[in-house]
């Protein structure tokens, strides 16, 4: 298979580790091309913007595929019980814009890119878009280098083996799943929703740290009908956010873990009566 490709100039002094793709390049130059962004052929070599090869963009598009193939076959494999519904909210999940720009910051794959001066300077190693459309790139090089196996084993180790708690909480929890990987606040408030127990509320207990190193506790609690609170988990993190994250994950599980139990007794209820 060949592929046109002009090599553009070079902006950043870091190579790409193979061990964080766990392949060696055949041809290196797919990965140059890869981490290779607009913004540079624009400021270096103006006269190859006509030409597609000249960034990442082109390569978007194989990795896309190629993405979309691997993690549907992966979902196919593991969750067998699972109607064509549910794998097809899992693999948005999986393959979208949030996600895989969270992937691409977790891997440090901001490091690697390729930028033009005005892009260094405005963040780009840091966008969540731009990150997961060279994330999508890089996918696209190692399927091209080595073939489908290369890009599957790239998936699943950073891609969809972190996110199966996930998945698995999600299945567990709501067959209406419909939110991110990751997304804990989503999955409590639909639950919450699906089981008419309200809305959740997120109460900031704690903060302490200096300004540059804070730590904020969160509680989150729900309202029963007659409108007594009940805290429900409690969590911390380095931002309100990443608390708010974190207590929503412990409540949920909590709340399948109590409805899990809840059936089983049921289960227990009818068995005996059968007997006797």
């Amino acid at each position: 298979m060949t592929t046109r490709h002009k090599k553009p100039g070079r902006s950043h002094p870091n190579a790409a580790p193979p061990a964080l793709f766990d392949h060696i390049f055949q041809r290196p130059e797919l990965l140059t091309w890869a981490l290779t962004h607009r913004s540079l052929a624009y400021e270096t070599s103006p006269e190859t913007l006509p030409d597609p090869a000249a960034d990442n963009e082109q390569l978007e598009f194989v990795g896309d595929a190629v993405l979309g193939l691997a993690v549907a076959e992966a979902l196919f494999r593991r969750f067998p019980a699972s109607r064509e519904g549910e794998l097809t909210r899992l693999r948005a999940s999986l393959v979208s814009r949030s996600h895989l720009g969270e992937v691409a910051a977790r891997i440090d794959l901001g490091s690697l890119l390729r930028l033009g001066r005005g892009e260094e300077q405005s963040g780009g190693r840091k966008k969540p878009a731009l990150l997961a459309n060279a994330l999508e790139a890089v996918i696209a090089a190692l399927y091209l280098d080595g073939g489908l196996d290369a890009a599957r084993a790239f998936i699943e180790r950073h891609i969809i083996e972190p996110a199966l708690p996930d998945l698995n909480l999600a299945l567990q929890g709501s067959k209406t799943f419909s939110g991110a990987i990751g997304d804990h606040k989503s999955a409590l408030q639909e639950h919450l929703q699906a089981t008419g127990a309200g809305q959740p509320q997120y109460v900031l207990t704690d903060q302490s740290g200096p300004d540059h190193q804070k730590r904020f506790r969160v509680e989150v609690r729900i309202e029963d009908k007659s409108g007594v609170s009940r805290a429900l988990a409690e969590s911390e993190g380095s931002t309100k956010k990443q608390a708010q994250q974190a207590a929503a994950r412990l409540a949920f599980e909590r709340l399948v873990a109590e409805a899990r139990l809840v059936a089983e007794a049921a289960a227990l209820e009818v068995t005996a009566e059968v007997v006797e």
